[in-house]
């Protein structure tokens, strides 16, 4: 799996016009699943996400985490995160898991995700045609790859 995760400050998903889903304080993760995720890697990032210390505290050090600071999270799937530009100018979505693998595992994401943070989880709708909208807090963004895991 593949995380792009966003401080924010505040964050929504649009779908057809009408707001599906909006937090503020906490974070925005842009997840992509490919064909070779399980439950192990879900496992991880759910458990990573929750602790991830970037978060300022009193200090002003990133020493707190979405939970620590009652955050929200907001997880859209997002298939292109594993595209592959290495020939030609059009992208290649090959390593991207099909919806009969990835929505499973989306929606275990999810559960696991809200049950290890003690709050419910908002989202995207998967596959559906989204506008994001945020405002990056800091800005602090980072990536992270479940097959870097060690």
């Amino acid at each position: 799996m593949r995380a792009v995760v966003q401080r924010v400050a505040q964050a929504s998903v649009t779908i057809a016009g009408q707001v599906r889903a909006r937090i503020g304080l906490g974070l925005l993760v842009l997840a992509g699943i490919e064909e070779a995720d399980n439950a192990e890697d879900v496992a991880w990032l759910c458990g990573k996400l929750v602790r991830l210390r970037i978060f300022n505290d009193p200090a002003g050090l990133m020493n707190l985490s979405v939970q620590d600071v009652g955050g929200e999270v907001l997880v859209v799937s997002q298939f292109t995160l594993f595209a592959s530009t290495k020939k030609g100018n059009r992208p290649s979505y090959s390593r991207a898991a099909k919806p009969q693998t990835a929505i499973p595992l989306y929606e275990a994401f999810v559960r696991q995700l809200a049950a290890e943070l003690g709050r419910p989880i908002q989202t995207g709708e998967f596959g559906a045609d989204m506008k994001v909208a945020l405002l990056n807090d800091g800005p602090v963004t980072l990536a992270i790859d479940t097959r870097n895991r060690e």
